[in-house]
């Protein structure tokens, strides 16, 4: 099982994740907020992750982690 965990705290939605994960496993949220204003990212379909840690390495701010149980 991996987790994907997203801390939307200080993620800024930038969509660099989204467009770095290659089964389109994550998604720019149409409807929260965080604190800065943005529209952070979320996991759409964490069924069809693969742990490949794409999204994470992408990130500029730190806000992705994987876990793989």
């Amino acid at each position: 099982m991996i987790h994907v965990s997203i801390d939307e705290r200080v993620c800024k939605g930038c969509g660099l994740c989204v467009r770095a994960c290659p089964k389109n496993v994550l998604a720019l949220s149409k409807t929260k907020l965080n604190a800065k204003g943005y529209h952070p990212a979320e996991v759409a379909v964490p069924e069809a992750c693969i742990g490949c840690a794409s999204c994470a390495r992408t990130c500029p701010d730190v806000a992705i982690g994987i876990v793989k149980e």
